[in-house]
């Protein structure tokens, strides 16, 4: 048995005021973005804005559905929408944000496994990292560089591929 320690990297900012200016921008289209939400069931609004290459930026948010399962997050809104009307165009950074009437969101909203797989996904797809910036209404503003920094040992498409290659040996 060998053991293995895994380092996250991450950068941790005051106010948002202390970030620079591009990611306060998106910060602001993030937080923006949590009007539109869709959250009867859970009163716990999100706000994401994706920055593309371009200089574009596309702004989601969390939409709930009575079937859970059925509702999307708001950073794999702004992402696939992204994706749908920018094919080619990368992904340079993410903003996420949240809010509620229940209680103040005080910890950096991070994003859920699935939100961070998409992410992962799309950087393979353009070979480029994405910034990801999280915060919540108030209090402290975490920052990475690259999707591995939230999820480590994150599933590749590589693997697929050799595992579709092995699979029509058999």
């Amino acid at each position: 048995m060998k053991q293995v320690n895994l380092s996250l990297h991450y950068l941790v900012y005051d106010l948002p005021g202390d970030l620079p200016v591009a990611d306060q921008e998106l910060l602001k289209f993030a937080t923006e973005a949590i009007s539109n939400a869709y959250a009867p069931y859970s009163g716990y609004k999100v706000g994401a804005a994706v920055l593309l290459e371009n200089g574009q930026i596309i702004q989601g948010n969390n939409q709930e559905n009575a079937a859970y399962p059925s509702g999307t997050c708001a950073e794999r809104v702004a992402l696939f929408y992204a994706a749908s009307q920018y094919p080619d165009v990368s992904v340079k950074a993410v903003a996420v944000t949240a809010s509620t009437d229940k209680f103040r969101v005080s910890d950096p909203v991070t994003p859920c496994g699935s939100c961070r797989q998409v992410m992962a996904e799309t950087e393979i797809r353009f070979g480029s990292s994405i910034r990801v910036i999280m915060r919540g209404e108030t209090g402290k503003i975490y920052v990475v560089k690259g999707v591995n920094n939230l999820l480590p040992l994150m599933f590749h498409t590589d693997k697929l591929k050799k595992y579709i290659h092995e699979t029509d040996l058999d």
